[in-house]
């Protein structure tokens, strides 16, 4: 019985990517944590944090808050292995990062850390480490890494694609595209798009469809980035963004 040439290998390779690109849309992920499947933490996983703050705090010299960008595990996972022998990191709660620093003078752990405390709000995290700074901040200024947008995040950018043939696409991806929303056919085993097509636009939440066109545009518009927001050390408090005023974290 001859083979059919649907059977062909390299045939079905699209659909393998497609399939992994409706995968990914559905892992949510936070920290270095995966959603997808987690069991509510109680008492006793917070108050694991909390011991595990202040140890650190006793055993290192300096604390840093930092911010993120973007998210993404595996490039955290990678950049905190140049920490792995000197320093921890803290990702979660920021009520809980809270209580284990302290919240203001009267209960904070070493004198003045309350006011790394106060700047621990939106998406932030904990470094404390006895690296020296220059090389804490050398690290951190220099660590970016582009990734491709996933469905809910902003679009830094508008991407359109303008009227015509699209030879980037094989014709086997003809019925996906169609199937995301973009008016296209095939013209003499090409795929062709009938109007000028806006993937996304600027300051608009992507939808799953966007994103999947971007994934397969090769097109990365999310910036993994981590930023310093303060350091403390037993001897001084510094801040590193310029629109932060030490007066409103000094004050309990």
């Amino acid at each position: 019985m001859p083979k059919s040439k649907r059977d062909r290998p390299g045939q079905n390779s699209f659909f393998l990517d497609s399939f992994m690109v409706l995968l990914s849309e559905n892992d949510t992920e936070l920290g270095s944590f995966t959603l997808s499947k987690t069991k509510k933490k109680g008492r006793e996983h917070k108050e694991s944090i909390v011991n595990g703050i202040r140890e650190a705090v006793e055993k290192y010299s300096s604390v840093y808050v930092f911010s993120f960008e973007n998210m993404r595990n595996i490039k955290f996972k990678e950049f905190r292995q140049q920490f792995r022998h000197n320093g921890r990191f803290f990702l979660g709660s920021n009520k809980v990062m809270q209580v284990a620093l302290g919240r203001s003078a009267s209960d904070e752990i070493r004198p003045g850390i309350f006011k790394a405390s106060k700047l621990l709000h939106g998406d932030a995290g904990l470094l404390v480490t006895d690296m020296p700074k220059e090389e804490v901040e050398s690290l951190f200024n220099a660590y970016k890494d582009s990734d491709f947008s996933r469905t809910g995040s902003t679009a830094v950018e508008t991407v359109e694609l303008k009227e015509g043939p699209l030879e980037q696409f094989t014709h086997e991806m003809e019925p996906f595209l169609r199937k995301q929303g973009m008016p296209v056919r095939l013209n003499k085993g090409t795929v062709e798009l009938l109007s000028d097509f806006v993937v996304c636009e600027e300051g608009k939440p992507l939808s799953p469809e966007s994103s999947r066109i971007l994934r397969l545009l090769g097109i990365k518009l999310a910036t993994f980035k981590l930023n310093l927001v303060c350091r403390w050390s037993p001897c001084d408090f510094e801040l590193y963004r310029e629109r932060l005023d030490l007066s409103d974290v000094e004050t309990s």
